[in-house]
């Protein structure tokens, strides 16, 4: 199994002068050091506006500056969001493929819609026709990151004449995909589209395992029609991470701030009425003063904080999940209010003492699954039929109106 870390730049109230130079900078350190420890991916997540709980509107920007700072460890987009009016298809085809440049080929792109009405009306995006946008926008950066010059698109969300979108990606024929899929019938789709799934969502081993079931017995399917020029087949799985040799440090050190996250989400995506600027998450979502502590998590936690606790308590519940077949565990550590030199102990605790277990096995596991899914995956992408349109003879860009000047 391998393990990536999620990253959203959180900033509880109150907020100090130099707040967000800080996370921006330990987050940029945290990458680094993930490097140095042989995690294999760092993922970065974009929202807009969401005060609080996530800061991380750039992406692009972190995960350029962590490529010059880093050696090994891929650099994901988990997700860009790929609606036309938040992102346009060309603006997400030449940055992934400038980080790719720069990076020596280690982008991971995943892609989503996003669904908070603080994110969606910010942008003046309609609810009912984000996910048909998002779909004719993937299939444009596709061909974007292929065709020389791209041939134009005209759909109903996305229109863009011909033009030379450039750079192209270093990884041929693109980097790969992965989609998020914060619900059964999303993982679905994501074997569908023969793209990653990256679950979203904080689920228990056995249900994890239906859900992995699912994903590959699509993947096996003839429902499985690439939207790709190649097949991404993994699933990743989310659970926090603190990790200390004594447990009630450890849940002392992650658990309210773990909370702070899993609450924030339920009100930014669910419930919650925000007023720009007039924000106190914290206090407003009842978490507990950290130096007090919490000793559980809320019982509709589940298995989410299977990653809190001493290495042996870790290895033990993550072997559950590999068993199931999850193929990554997005680790959630950088969360609330955890200091960065607590962030950096754990890190180095989990690759020391539960990593190397199981990147003993992943890669005997791998290439077994590569082995046995080759056949399906040969099929599904002979299911392909994408048309390319022509650019038709003679196609050249018009000059601007008004008088021209003749050289």
């Amino acid at each position: 199994m391998k393990f990536g870390l999620f990253f959203e730049l959180q900033e509880p109230k109150p907020w100090v002068e130099g707040g967000a130079h800080r996370i921006a900078k330990q987050t940029i350190d945290q990458i680094e050091l993930a490097d140095k420890l042989g995690f294999d991916y760092a993922w970065m997540v974009e929202h807009h506006f969401l005060e609080e709980y996530s800061h991380s509107s750039a992406p692009e920007v972190v995960l350029a500056a962590a490529s010059q700072r880093t050696k090994q460890i891929r650099l994901g987009h988990g997700v860009m969001v790929i609606t036309p009016k938040i992102n346009h298809p060309a603006r997400v085809a030449e940055r992934i493929s400038m980080l790719d440049l720069i990076s020596d080929g280690r982008v991971e792109f995943g892609s989503g819609e996003s669904s908070t009405p603080v994110e969606l009306g910010g942008f003046d995006v309609e609810w009912n026709s984000k996910q048909a946008a998002c779909e004719e926008s993937l299939e444009a950066i596709i061909r974007m990151f292929a065709e020389q010059p791209f041939a134009g698109f005209q759909g109903e969300y996305v229109r863009m004449p011909p033009r030379n979108v450039l750079p192209k990606p270093l990884q041929r024929p693109h980097p790969p995909l992965w989609r998020s899929a914060s619900r059964r019938d999303g993982i679905v789709e994501a074997a569908k589209r023969g793209t990653g799934a990256l679950t979203l969502s904080f689920l228990g081993p056995e249900e994890a395992g239906k859900w992995v079931d699912d994903y590959y017995a699509t993947i096996e399917s003839e429902d499985c029609v690439p939207v790709g020029r190649s097949v991404n087949p993994n699933v990743a799985m989310t659970m926090y991470l603190m990790a200390h040799e004594d447990e009630a440090v450890a849940r002392r050190q992650g658990l309210a701030s773990h909370e702070f996250f899993a609450r924030a989400v339920i009100y930014y995506y669910r419930y919650g009425r925000p007023m720009p600027g007039h924000t106190n998450l914290w206090q407003d979502l009842g978490i507990p003063d950290v130096e007090a502590g919490i000793a559980e998590p809320s019982a509709t936690a589940g298995s989410a904080f299977d990653g809190v606790g001493t290495p042996e308590q870790i290895k033990a519940n993550l072997r559950k999940y590999e068993e199931v077949g999850v193929d990554q565990i997005l680790l959630i550590c950088q969360t609330g209010r955890i200091p960065h030199d607590q962030i950096c102990a754990s890190l180095e605790l989990f690759a020391r003492e539960v990593m190397p277990e199981f990147h003993e096995r992943d890669e005997a596991r791998e290439k077994a699954k590569l082995t046995r899914l080759a056949p399906a995956i040969e099929k599904a992408l002979s299911r392909r039929r994408v048309p390319v349109p022509k650019i038709e003879d003679g196609y050249r860009i018009e000059p601007p109106p008004g008088p021209r000047t003749k050289k």
